[in-house]
């Protein structure tokens, strides 16, 4: 249609993140069960969709499923296209947004993370919490598309927190500690990544990988110790 593909991803990814809680809230169908069935529409459909525009080619694809983050300019389209989309500060205040809803709501998500029976019972409106953590995963992940593609990305958001995980059982903890994880491995994978001359978006991944593998062996290392003495 000519119009910046960011516009159009970002509608689709906040109706898909609605949908999806509208119809795990209802027991109509399981939240991870939607969660893959509206993964396999949206790439069928985004392949599909990408085929038709004028001037594709198949590197398009793989720059939208593997991302760049070296060829991220502040102003750029979600698949390498023109477009309007200024990148360094939507990010920015998506960060801020999520950073000041931490620090003012992070029990009220907590509890609703947790147990939202309980935290129903206590007058937590968890149905506003949950529909405002799918909006803002889903800005999250379409905003990030071009520096990581929509496949590392699944990495990107689960390996810090598995990695916090390790050390602590705690919700404010991993929510402290996980995006620090993320950003150092990011930092760690870029350095590797200009070192070796190796994809940023692959780089990235195998470092976060190699410290939960680490963090892994360390934990039952110590358990063993323990259990000797």
């Amino acid at each position: 249609l000519g119009a910046d593909p960011v516009l159009g991803a970002t509608a689709f990814a906040v109706a898909s993140a609605l949908g999806i809680e509208w119809v795990s809230e209802r027991g109509r169908i399981r939240e991870d069960s939607a969660i893959g069935i509206v993964w396999s529409v949206g790439m069928a459909a985004g392949a599909f969709f990408m085929s038709l525009r004028p001037g594709y080619v198949s590197g398009d694809l793989a720059a939208s499923l593997f991302g760049s983050i070296v060829t991220v300019t502040s102003v750029a389209g979600l698949m390498g296209t023109p477009g309007q989309c200024n990148y360094a500060a939507s990010k920015a205040v998506l960060t801020a947004v999520v950073v000041a809803g931490a620090a003012l709501w992070l029990r009220p998500v907590m509890y609703a993370a947790f147990d939202r029976s309980f935290a129903r019972s206590r007058g937590i409106r968890t149905r506003a919490i949950g529909w405002c953590m799918a909006v803002l995963t889903a800005l999250a992940i379409v905003l990030s598309i071009r520096i990581m593609g929509i496949v590392l990305l699944i990495s990107l958001v689960t390996l810090p927190v598995a990695i916090v995980n390790l050390f602590s059982r705690s919700y404010r903890t991993i929510a402290l500690w996980a995006p620090l994880t993320a950003v150092a491995g990011n930092v760690a994978g870029l350095w590797l990544s200009y070192r070796f001359e190796v994809p940023p978006g692959a780089a990235i991944i195998f470092v976060l990988v190699l410290a939960l593998i680490s963090v892994k062996l360390l934990s039952l290392r110590s358990e063993k110790l323990h259990c000797r003495r």
